[in-house]
């Protein structure tokens, strides 16, 4: 079965051909629980979300901030296993249509084995990865499967990136770019800044791929801002925030449904 690249195209083309950003929301599978994680990625698709990437929870997440850390803990400590992820996926598409992508660091991939995994976040109906700690000259045979499965390699791209480097890290990917807004980890922050809008400047110079930029943005506000200059926007932290506040689990599918209204609102203010 082939994975749904296309989908994950068609979307972010969708996005463009109305003149707005693509809203792409962030989910830790297993977060409060899978079940509740399932629901969670229908509630922010049901506020607006338009593309969902769905963490594989990982015991040492060098790029994700105490937020996410802690969605990941909780996954973990729940027992959350590669399944659960690929049962995420699959529930998650089937119930919401939209494209779902993965976003993992390598090493339980590379445990899980290459060719098994690809093959059944195809099935799955997946549309892709996001490998933040992947290296692109070390991305050859993800890359060959992926393909083979009709899967995206969403390239992650840095502040710190050199032009010549920003290239080739741009012509390995497919489906979008990924440009952190900053250096560190993930989080909500005051102000996505500067650095933002010149790198998705210099990465467009560099490839015909949409750039979506990601960490930090957290409400309608920096939506906006960003959905001026990037054709996705990324949100993660806040969404997570919003279910770890909740008092209960139906609170915070609510709570996440909302945030995402807002956001979705924000993207088409520009």
């Amino acid at each position: 079965m082939s994975g749904n690249v296309e989908l994950l195209n068609a979307s972010l083309a969708r996005a463009k051909a109305e003149d707005r950003a693509a809203l792409i929301a962030y989910l830790p599978a297993g977060f409060p629980t899978v079940d509740g994680g399932i629901e969670a990625v229908k509630a922010v698709v049901a506020g607006g979300a338009d593309i969902v990437e769905v963490g594989l929870p990982h015991s040492d997440p060098v790029l994700d901030g105490p937020v996410i850390q802690t969605a990941d803990d909780i996954a973990l400590r729940g027992g959350v296993k590669i399944a659960d992820v690929m049962r995420t996926v699959r529930e998650a598409h089937e119930a919401t249509g939209v494209p779902i992508l993965v976003m993992t660091y390598w090493n339980p991939i590379d445990r899980y084995g290459v060719e098994r995994f690809t093959a059944e976040l195809a099935e799955a109906g997946g549309a892709g990865c996001i490998l933040p700690d992947l290296p692109v000259q070390e991305s050859a045979l993800w890359r060959e499967h992926a393909d083979k499965h009709g899967l995206a390699t969403v390239s992650v791209v840095a502040p710190s990136s050199k032009d010549e480097r920003l290239a080739t890290i741009t012509a390995a990917g497919s489906g979008f770019v990924y440009a952190a807004s900053l250096m560190g980890v993930t989080g909500t922050r005051e102000s996505v800044g500067e650095q933002a809008q010149d790198l998705v400047t210099r990465t467009r110079a560099t490839t015909s791929l949409p750039v979506c930029v990601g960490l930090g943005v957290s409400n309608a506000r920096q939506a906006a801002e960003v959905a001026g200059f990037a054709d996705g926007v990324i949100v993660g932290s806040a969404f997570v925030k919003a279910m770890l506040d909740a008092p209960d689990e139906r609170s915070g599918l609510a709570a996440v449904r909302s945030l995402a209204g807002e956001l979705a609102e924000g993207v088409r203010k520009r």
